[in-house]
């Protein structure tokens, strides 16, 4: 040995090995990670997706994307600027499958299809479920349907065309085509010989539906049955007579009522003869109970869609009109406040106190009417209840308003003066119990009339509590005597 530091020769050969393999293996690019702790796409990684095409370096865009799901390629491309999508859907059109297009929001995917011509989009549709492939092309314009349905295949048309008759957001739409029948005088035997030997049945089902010969459902079959059942056993012994029919023309939001109500993994939708034309499963569900649970939630508030995809010009629309309706409800309010000016001006402690009473009846009406339009989407208020869940809330609302009129008025005693406290204390009972009054009563008349029971209901339930605070308010202090 030539008496080197065994320190510095070790570090000649982490150089001498650094140097032979070459620059590429020293300064190796840092891995990003895709996902953050709530399986939510990181910003650090979508940041890189975005230099990568706008630099136009394809194949790093598709490096980046290709281990994502397909629901996660959905949510990036939601992430990134309109501008950049067509770019992003370019450099990664081989990953663009029918699984991600489904995942797609409809404004986005709105988007991208308007840079595509008839036949590529009716390649997507092609690779689609029939009820995915009926919700893509459902949102285009009339001469757009014709023209990629006229790209399609014969079967697929056809399929989709009497998906297209039925309403819009009925079981006719959101049925799935490809299904499992056979007649009830075959044996299990037989039926998994046919399940094994016909290479066109659909691969992914839960159960069997078993016909009678004019293909009305007479009773379902559990592939869990049919696996435990020996095979001379006949299929009209195994199966379950009971079934749940969905209607094709039943609305969606009904059938993921009866989906929960009877825990069904999937059911059978009929046409008016009682045929079998579809079934309904419940990953369908999934999607329709969050879509109608946003869609309640945000028409109460009257801010339609709510989307913020959706393109500004729609938001404005759907919003203003509810803004506007909400500004000649609260002129009414103005009103009532004028009658008094001359009472508001001798005691200033009314203006001072007046936003109080309009605040505690709205949010006590908010309540009360949120409870009442979801009891209403779940069938748990109807004709035969009303004037029982009315009395209900209406005890809930006087125990609410004593409660809290105890509270403000006697802080109003304190910092005021004791009669003021007892009027406050009065006005607040009144308007809770008006509140609890209105909360249900307005969904409840939206529901008769044939009207979504979440649409701005909140817009005239603010107008009677503010309209009652006040006037109940004012009212009592110039009965009072605290005016003159």
């Amino acid at each position: 040995m030539d008496g080197k530091d065994p320190t510095l020769l070790e570090k000649d050969r982490e150089e001498d090995i650094v140097s032979a393999a070459g620059p590429d293996t020293a300064e190796t690019e840092p891995e990003i990670e895709h996902l953050d702790e709530d399986d939510r796409l990181t910003h650090e990684f979508v940041e890189a997706v975005r230099d990568a095409v706008e630099e136009g370096d394809d194949g790093r865009v598709y490096d980046l994307v290709e281990p994502l799901h397909p629901a996660d390629i959905a949510d990036l491309f939601e992430l990134v600027p309109a501008e950049e999508r067509p770019d992003l859907g370019k450099a990664i059109a081989e990953l663009m499958t029918g699984e991600v297009i489904t995942e797609l929001n409809e404004h986005v995917r709105d988007e991208l299809f308007e840079a595509l011509s008839p036949d590529a989009v009716a390649q997507i549709a092609e690779q689609l479920e029939t009820d995915d492939a009926v919700a893509l092309i459902e949102d285009l314009d009339d001469e757009e349907q014709r023209a990629v349905l006229a790209e399609l295949g014969p079967e697929d048309r056809a399929a989709i065309e009497d998906a297209l008759s039925f309403p819009e957001e009925s079981a006719g739409r959101l049925m799935q085509r490809d299904l499992v029948a056979v007649p009830e005088h075959i044996t299990v035997g037989d039926l998994i010989d046919y399940l094994r030997d016909n290479g066109d049945l659909t691969t992914e089902f839960w159960e069997v539906f078993v016909v009678d010969p004019a293909h009305r459902p007479v009773g379902t079959c559990q592939l869990s049955w049919i696996l435990r059942t020996p095979r001379n056993i006949p299929i009209s012994d195994v199966m379950k007579r009971d079934q749940t029919l969905i209607p094709a023309t039943l609305d969606q939001e009904e059938v993921a009522l009866r989906f929960q109500k009877y825990a069904l993994i999937s059911a059978a939708v009929v046409d008016a003869s009682g045929r079998l034309i579809g079934q309904i499963t419940a990953d369908d569900i999934v999607h329709i109970i969050q879509e109608e649970a946003s869609e309640d939630a945000l028409l109460m508030s009257g801010a339609g869609e709510g989307d913020i995809n959706q393109p500004i010009r729609e938001s404005y629309h759907e919003r203003v009109r509810w803004l506007i309706a909400n500004l000649g409800t609260a002129l009414i309010a103005s009103l009532i406040i004028a009658a008094f000016g001359a009472a508001i001006e001798k005691l200033v402690a009314l203006a001072v106190l007046m936003p109080v009473v309009a605040s505690i009846g709205g949010n006590a009406g908010t309540q009360t009417m949120a409870v009442s339009v979801r009891a209403l989407a779940m069938n748990q208020l109807t004709q035969s209840n009303t004037v029982r869940v009315l009395w209900r809330e209406m005890r809930v609302a006087m125990l609410n308003g004593v409660t809290v009129a105890a509270l403000i008025g006697g802080a109003t005693a304190l910092i005021f003066q004791p009669m003021l406290g007892i009027v406050i204390a009065l006005a607040v009972v009144i308007n809770i119990i008006t509140a609890g009054l209105a909360g249900v009563a307005v969904p409840v008349l939206f529901d008769r009339l044939d009207q979504d029971p979440a649409v701005a209901s909140s817009v005239f339930v603010t107008m009677i509590t503010d309209s009652m605070g006040f006037f109940a308010f004012l009212g009592l202090a110039v009965a009072s005597g605290l005016v003159s």
